[in-house]
């Protein structure tokens, strides 16, 4: 217990091994999310052949891949409140990725299809609880708590990085399944770090049976304020459906957009496609701290600015980036070798992150303010199970750009979002009312 206890640099030392877990997990998982579509999408024949799948397939499997992925949140974060808690439950889950990733460094289909089913498990089992384990470091109303989730995003953010530049360069211009298996490596380091930390995670993430009060606190019913915050959460979550659906255009539709449409040669080497899915985790680690004291500022002029607003502002800045793809695509349609200058998608990103980090963390923050004890774990998974959710109807759009074409949909997009994040805004003190002051005790700006 007292190693538990201790801090390093103002925060528990918990805090770091969760920070290393997450990020290798994250590498692990973007790395195989950059190459993903363009090894289902490459050629049979070659020095690195791939599956040879048209690009309508390849997003219908990416989309039903990624909802899977954060819907197993659900079941994830029950074994967790109910049976194993966090900190077990997130120790098997990395244990089905390591064996996941290995699995996919193998040459032949079966192991692909059994790859990513381990994969779609671990996932489930490790994302919900270990943001969970994060809150948990951190007692009552400990003024730590936002500041620590900003450093675990950190951590997120350079594993997000990393992967597509080291996995997808070995994936794509080597082979793919020594990409896959560089992944595997990645979440193999994540593990022994959490393994090795344990001692540092004492009294976090127990399971049911260890928590002395879990008896009583399970009894409870819920309060009529805690009943209409569960309410609020439930309904923010659309807000996520629609941010990650218009999102995670990233690793489907823009990452095909970039191979076929954009020009990227720069200085007579020609950027792997792979590269872009960086930039928005490079943009994260530039422009965070930026945009977080913005908020600080904007939040000490005006009190009343909370989750709910940051995330309808960060909606609209995300569409927004849909309309530079727009015109990218208008470009690439108008010129002789039908391809669009690479600062398009460039700045697409750079608009897209900034209403990530308007969205993202700010929602993790609002769950864990505002949902019970009991149901904590439970209600993180149904967030990333409404991220998965957003994940598959980003594949359906990205397939409707085959028949529509990518200008139509950029164009859709750009349109729903502004429209959508215009309407929370208008309905946004009815909402916060539901809210009762659960926000009140944060520090001013912090989300």
């Amino acid at each position: 217990m007292p190693d538990a206890r201790k801090t390093l640099w103002g925060h528990p030392k918990g805090l770091y091994i969760l920070f290393f877990t997450e990020l290798w997990e994250r590498f692990s998982y973007y790395g195989m999310r950059a190459i993903l579509v363009l090894y289902l999408t490459a050629a049979t024949t070659g020095d690195n052949p791939g599956l040879g799948w048209e690009n309508a397939s390849a997003l219908e499997l990416y989309g039903w891949y990624t909802m899977l992925v954060y819907l197993m949140g659900v079941p994830g974060g029950w074994i967790a409140d109910r049976w194993l808690g966090q900190k077990k439950t997130v120790m098997i889950g990395g244990l089905l990725l390591c064996a996941g990733h290995c699995i996919l460094a193998l040459e032949a289909l079966w192991a692909f299809y059994l790859g990513l089913a381990l994969i779609v498990s671990g996932v489930g089992a490790l994302k919900p609880n270990i943001s969970i384990m994060v809150g948990g470091l951190y007692p009552g109303r400990d003024v730590r708590r936002d500041s620590g989730f900003t450093l675990f995003y950190i951590g997120i953010n350079i594993g997000a990085f990393l992967a597509p530049l080291l996995v997808g360069y070995l994936g794509e211009v080597v082979s793919w399944h020594y990409g896959f298996g560089l992944a595997g490596l990645g979440m193999i380091l994540g593990q022994l770090i959490y393994i090795w930390g344990q001692r540092y995670l004492t009294g976090v993430g127990d399971s049911p049976a260890e928590r002395v009060r879990h008896t009583e606190e399970d009894n409870k019913p819920l309060t009529r304020e805690e009943k209409d915050r569960m309410i609020l959460l439930f309904l923010s979550f659309l807000i996520v459906i629609v941010f990650w659906g218009a999102y995670e255009q990233a690793g489907g539709l823009m990452n095909i957009y970039a191979k076929e449409k954009i020009d990227r040669m720069v200085g007579g080497f020609e950027i792997p496609a792979s590269y872009f899915q960086s930039l928005p985790a490079l943009y994260v680690i530039l422009f965070g701290g930026p945009v977080a004291l913005m908020w600080v500022r904007i939040r000490n002029k005006n009190p009343e600015v909370a989750s709910l607003f940051k995330m309808a502002v960060g909606t609209i800045i995300m569409g927004a980036g849909f309309l530079l793809m727009a015109g990218a695509s208008g470009e690439a349609d108008s010129a002789s070798h039908g391809k669009a200058a690479i600062w398009w998608i460039l700045g697409a990103y750079l608009l897209h992150v900034i209403g990530e980090l308007c969205t993202s963390p700010v929602a993790l923050s609002f769950i864990s303010k505002l949902a019970p004890h009991k149901y904590s774990s439970f209600m993180m998974g149904a967030y990333f199970a409404t991220t998965g959710l957003g994940n598959k109807l980003a594949g359906e759009v990205g397939e409707a750009a085959q028949k529509f074409g990518e200008t139509a949909i950029f164009n859709g997009i750009f349109s729903f979002c502004t429209m959508f994040g215009i309407l929370l805004l208008l309905f946004l003190k009815k909402l916060n009312k539901l809210a009762h002051d659960a926000e009140a005790v944060q520090l001013p700006g912090q989300g």
